[in-house]
């Protein structure tokens, strides 16, 4: 999903940085800085680099994270506490540093035409507002998705004034490495075509793209302390 945001990006005419841990996954046309974003002093220099080549950032997309479960993450009475911490470090620190950094970076430029300064968009999960377990038990996952909508939602209450807009995107099952598992299992497929009927089945990565161009971008300049669900029907389901 980061990788199909940043192409999107490029399209639309922005300078892109992309900080990543895997310099596999990063896209043409990007300054790429190479960092785990669950670590504080990695953060702290990938957005100072960042900082250095862009000068300006208008929009921040925190994408980082993944599923828990091969630390033990599953249902509530199963999963310990060593799983429970290593998938909230997979999932919410990233998206707490990436959005501390954007802000601090955000708090030091001037306003824009419209009197803004920046926007940051940060990736939850449909798996947050309406859980399947019998498909999708992850427990600790979910809680950290939820977690980032707490996050999302104080953050855009406190730098509204300081023309900082903070939203979040939740999507549900989108076809990546991280849902392989998900797309082997035939009850699962089956379960998610009549779950997500307007993609007849999983999401396609460009799909929540579109989604984070839009929160990131102009034409979303009023918007803030939201959740975009980008879900192909799953929550009226």
């Amino acid at each position: 999903m980061a990788a199909a945001a940043a192409r999107r990006f490029i399209v639309e005419g922005a300078r892109v940085a992309v900080i990543s841990r895997e310099p596999a996954e990063c896209t043409e046309g990007v300054a790429y800085l190479q960092a785990d974003l669950s670590d504080e002093s990695a953060a702290e220099s990938a957005f100072a680099a960042a900082r250095e080549e862009l000068g300006r950032v208008d929009a921040a997309f925190a994408v980082a994270g993944g599923s828990g479960r091969r630390f033990g993450d599953g249902p509530l009475h199963e999963v310990s506490l060593a799983a429970w911490d290593a998938t909230f470090a997979l999932n919410a620190t990233p998206a707490f540093l990436a959005a501390r950094e954007s802000v601090r970076w955000m708090l030091d430029q001037e306003p824009d035409e419209d009197g803004l300064r920046g926007s940051v968009v940060l990736m939850s999960s449909v798996s947050a507002l309406d859980p399947a377990p019998e498909y999708f038990g992850t427990q600790a996952y979910a809680a950290a998705k939820a977690s980032i909508l707490g996050l999302a939602k104080i953050a855009a209450a406190y730098y509204v004034g300081r023309g900082i807009r903070v939203n979040a995107l939740a999507p549900a099952t989108v076809a990546t490495p991280m849902s392989e598992r998900a797309a082997g299992e035939v009850a699962t497929v089956e379960f998610l075509r009549s779950k997500q009927p307007l993609s007849d089945g999983m999401l396609d990565a460009d799909d929540v793209a579109d989604a984070a161009v839009y929160l990131c971008s102009r034409e979303s300049r009023r918007v803030t302390g939201q959740t975009l669900v980008v879900d192909g029907g799953w929550t009226v389901r």
